[in-house]
């Protein structure tokens, strides 16, 4: 990797990347207007289009009542494999997409929703054993995530679970949260355990949760006495970011408007009123006293277990919001089950969290017919079930607009990225633990992190498009543009060139696999066409593609002698090396069809 070739080939990489990323950025990391035009091109903007979104006031689309379309299942080549694969899992493998041409997507959605879930905390607890003093850090988390999402076989149910912590978010950012990796791997477990299960209990589970109750402070919060007023910061949230959004919606994400301006979907009355449901929660336990509803009481199961309510400290006033009131005098379960049924039967609950599912999963910008279809199987799972979570991932995968790949339907976040080279490449440790710690520093890691956002806005809101830039002319939104730049985009290509020769984590102990490539090193053409479908699913342009098996004949491949071992087997890994970094430095690969 160390050859002026590839140095060459290094600086041709950055700079179609920030072509493909809208240019440099201030130092704050948020793009500048310059250069937008390569960009769009790449998200496969039709300008002749606006798109909405459900917590933007964007151009409002006709509701669109087309009844969704039945799921069919075509012999699958191994592109279409790939591509789903992408989408659906942390990225493809060889023997994934063997796998899956053999079956069909439905199939393999359906095996997916059998296989036993794994859990995060048992495994972060068994590391536990091999640290000093048995002490877990925030480094076994990440360590949890990058291994499940890197080797483990509930694929579906992990990358689910991916997308709904950057809806249901807690951070590890907050020092509150960052004590408690423990907790943290429960709540993350807590996601995956209701990622196939029903949006009402996953509101509820998130709502009890001791992490989410100690991020958003609805934990110990206490009924109004005198001038104090409850904690109004998780009443907030659960309606602007975990339900219902800031704005109404039809059916097909589409804006509602009067007068011409958009229809909010709640007050500060209503946030008022919603704050009293979530008083006198706090730590589980044996009693209800005041030492344990203060903390002061260290059960050793207390940051996974559900939080419960204290009586003395709930509010008995009457509560009114969304258009419900719940009487005077009720306690805070019977409360709390109003509350979280009242949002759960909320008609922007479908497209709300739907469209937000396909753009992590599949598009940033889907269809308003798209995301119709999602919120009518999260309406109905066709045996009358609301919020079957089962339906709505089928309709998020399934539709037609995720099978097609003809154009760029969302950026690449950096997790991802990573991800998918794990697996694409069998990356193993010889320990069976992936060390990968913290990987959000912009210039020197990947500028994301699992579980360590800055804010609960994620580090990219779902509406997020480029300022003064054609994304925004275009009414349509790039949410992980909030997090690319210069700094960034730098800093991807720097660690991506170290990793992918030397390997990853602590001691560069996690390796990937490169065996089938190598034998491929004599073959440019068979080299890049494999790199093509483990990376960009089959779709790599005929110009790129001659661009890489250029650049990879232009690294010398000497015939073997009985001397030159060593001299030959650099070469052929430098030639791997260079098919497998210009492929992920290229905008057609950061740009995901």
């Amino acid at each position: 990797m160390k050859s002026t070739t590839l140095k060459l080939a290094s600086g041709l990489a950055l700079s179609l990347a920030m072509a493909a990323c809208g240019g440099g950025s201030s130092g704050n990391n948020t793009p500048t207007a310059a250069d937008r035009t390569a960009a769009t091109t790449q998200l496969g903007v039709e300008a002749n289009r606006s798109r909405s979104g459900p917590s933007a006031p964007l151009t409002p689309a006709k509701p669109d009542n087309t009844t969704p379309a039945s799921p069919t299942a075509p012999a699958l080549t191994p592109a279409a494999a790939s591509h789903f694969l992408a989408q659906a899992t942390f990225g493809p493998t060889a023997a994934s997409i063997a796998a899956l041409t053999a079956s069909s997507k439905a199939d393999w959605i359906n095996a997916q929703f059998r296989k036993p879930q794994t859990l995060h905390r048992s495994f972060i607890q068994s590391v536990a054993s091999q640290l000093p003093g048995g002490s877990l850090t925030e480094d076994q988390v990440y360590e949890s995530f990058w291994r499940q999402a890197a080797t483990g076989d509930d694929q579906l149910r992990q990358r689910v679970t991916f997308a709904l912590s950057q809806i249901f978010v807690i951070s590890m950012a907050d020092l509150s949260i960052v004590m408690r990796p423990a907790g943290v791997a429960s709540y993350y477990d807590t996601l995956a355990q209701h990622a196939f299960g029903n949006y009402r209990n996953l509101l509820q589970a998130v709502a009890l949760h001791p992490m989410m109750g100690i991020y958003l402070s609805h934990m110990r919060n206490q009924k109004e006495n005198g001038n104090r007023v409850p904690d109004e910061n998780f009443a907030r949230e659960i309606m602007q970011l975990m339900s219902i959004g800031l704005y109404q919606l039809n059916q097909d994400g589409s804006l509602k408007m009067q007068g011409g301006h958009p229809v909010e979907t709640y007050t500060h009355d209503d946030v008022a009123g919603l704050a009293k449901v979530f008083t006198g929660w706090s730590w589980a336990g044996p009693d209800q006293g005041p030492q344990r509803f203060n903390g002061n009481l260290a059960d050793p199961n207390r940051d996974w277990t559900p939080m419960q309510n204290y009586a003395a400290y709930h509010s008995t006033s009457a509560k009114s919001f969304l258009g419900t009131t719940i009487a005077a005098g009720g306690s805070g379960q019977a409360d709390l089950k109003v509350a979280l049924d009242t949002l759960f039967e909320h008609p922007n609950v479908g497209p709300f969290i739907g469209r937000q599912l396909i753009q992590r999963l599949v598009s940033s910008n889907p269809s308003p017919a798209y995301v119709n279809r999602v919120a009518a199987a999260f309406a109905n799972n066709g045996s009358g079930v609301r919020g079957d979570m089962q339906a709505v991932i089928r309709a998020v995968l399934l539709d037609p607009e995720a099978a097609d790949n003809g154009s760029a339907k969302k950026l690449r976040e950096p997790v991802l990225r990573m991800a998918n080279w794990l697996r694409a490449f069998n990356a193993k440790s010889a320990s069976g633990r992936f060390q990968i710690h913290i990987t959000d520093d912009p210039l020197y890691a990947l500028g994301q992190s699992p579980l360590h956002s800055p804010s609960v806005f994620n580090y990219f809101r779902p509406s997020y498009t480029p300022p003064n830039s054609s994304l925004s002319a275009a009414g349509m939104v790039a949410p992980e543009m909030q997090i690319t730049g210069e700094p960034s985009v730098t800093g991807y290509l720097n660690v991506m060139q170290y990793v992918i020769a030397r390997g990853a984590g602590v001691a560069r102990e996690v390796q990937p696999d490169y065996s089938a490539e190598l034998a491929l090193a004599r073959q440019p053409a068979a080299l890049v066409d494999r790199v093509n479908l483990l990376l960009l699913n089959g779709g790599m342009s005929s110009t790129l593609r001659n661009q890489i098996i250029t650049a990879v004949n232009g690294m010398p491949m000497p015939q073997p002698t009985a001397t030159n071992a060593a001299w030959v087997s650099q070469q052929q890994h430098n030639r791997v090396y260079m098919a497998v970094f210009l492929a992920m430095a290229s905008p057609e690969y950061l740009a995901q069809r």
